[in-house]
């Protein structure tokens, strides 16, 4: 079947591309994915064979079961853009100012669409039931769009689940893989410190949130140089420091904001108790109040080490050993660990750099674009990946 597929793989490559051009012509944010979702509807209803459904206002999902009982495996695809100005010059630059597919869920879309194309037309040679998730909101949390899904039950029955996401620093032909964890928890925090303000030029009559806030914001990067063991990954980054109205007038408040990643549960529960110990401690040594709030975002990506191997294996086959390029985890996060909850399953970046061509910007910059090609390499691993998983 491997070269079956492969054919019919390049037999759609234009209309792939084509779906994915449109789908960066009109991205839409989080929530909005109003004309997205119906594009994605309308195409997957012309298939045949595929049962869709809304399960919530903006998602997609496409149910295809075969002619025998069976396994039932999942893939997913995220279709929402960003709030970011699209700086390209190309043909296709986006048509909605201030939106853009900086992240490539418009090629995660157009290629999952290709792969429910392709297993439409194999519906009689099928042995279980193939989903296809088109999930809204990945990029805007809380919930996230991967949470309220599973909520729908669109994981209901499913045996295991695969995803993927175009990687702007891995080059065009290769595939990252990762046993275990792969991607972070991406929690915020949310400081204030409580002062009492006054005349800049008598400190002595105020207690200072700047230079407290300031003491905190070094304090914290303690945390992770001398309370972490050096072999765990933790980051803790301050993003906002916001404190003050004019330069003769020291603030009564200061609010300071940050998120912290882990990519160990256990860590995820001890840096919150960290945090509040330096900030305690600190607003506490000079005489001030503290307000701590925490947002904890999407949990950390697990990949199942079997699911892993299956991909492995999978990648070697379709597009050779030297594809295959095993990762460190980062830092970034990704609902897709909503869904891995329900069960076993596997994230894989797929390689849409390209130096030659100049594709050299990573995800969220105006400048984003990927190499088109790797839309095949993605198309051809969902494809053979999931027959392994199906048998």
């Amino acid at each position: 079947m491997t070269d079956d597929l492969n054919y019919l793989v390049n037999s759609i490559e234009d209309q792939v591309i084509a779906w994915r051009r449109h789908l960066h012509q009109n991205p839409e944010v989080s929530y909005h994915e109003e004309k997205t979702s119906q594009f994605i509807y309308d195409t997957l209803q012309s298939f045949g064979n595929l049962e869709v459904t809304r399960p919530t206002k903006t998602s997609v999902m496409a149910r295809l079961v075969g002619k025998e009982i069976g396994k039932v495996v999942a893939i997913r695809a995220d279709i929402d853009a960003l709030p970011i100005h699209e700086e390209n010059t190309f043909e296709y630059i986006s048509q909605n100012p201030g939106v853009m597919h900086a992240c490539g869920h418009d090629a995660h879309a157009a290629m999952v669409l290709g792969v429910a194309k392709i297993f439409s037309g194999l519906q009689p040679q099928l042995k279980g039931e193939i989903r296809f998730i088109f999930q809204h909101a990945e990029e805007k949390f809380p919930p996230g769009g991967a949470e309220e899904l599973v909520a729908a039950g669109v994981m209901d029955g499913v045996d295991v689940i695969i995803g993927g996401h175009i990687w702007a620093p891995l080059e065009m032909g290769k595939v990252g893989l990762a046993f275990g964890s792969m991607m972070a928890a991406p929690d915020t925090f949310y400081i204030t410190i409580k002062g009492k303000g006054g005349h800049g030029a008598m400190p002595h009559q105020t207690i200072d949130a700047i230079t407290i806030g300031a003491e905190v914001v070094v304090s914290l990067q303690h945390i992770v140089s001398r309370n972490i063991d050096p072999l765990d990954n933790v980051v803790i980054s301050v993003g906002r420091f916001v404190g003050g109205t004019q330069e003769n007038i020291i603030p009564g408040t200061v609010q300071i904001d940050g998120t912290f990643r882990t990519l160990d549960p256990k860590l995820r529960k001890e840096v919150p108790l960290l945090l509040e110990r330096v900030v305690k401690g600190v607003t506490s040594a000079h005489g001030a109040d503290y307000e701590l709030k925490l947002l904890l975002g999407y949990r950390p990506v697990i990949n199942d080490d079997n699911v892993v191997r299956v991909l492995e294996e999978t990648v070697r086959e379709v597009l050779g050993e030297e594809a295959v390029e095993f990762i460190r985890p980062t830092m970034s996060a990704e609902d897709f660990s909503a869904y891995m909850q329900k069960a076993p399953g596997a994230f894989f970046f797929l390689g849409g750099g390209n130096q030659e061509k100049g594709y050299v910007y990573p995800q969220h910059h105006p400048r984003f674009i990927i190499d088109e090609d790797a839309l095949l390499n993605g198309m051809k691993i969902f494809l053979h990946a999931t027959i392994k998983l199906l048998a």
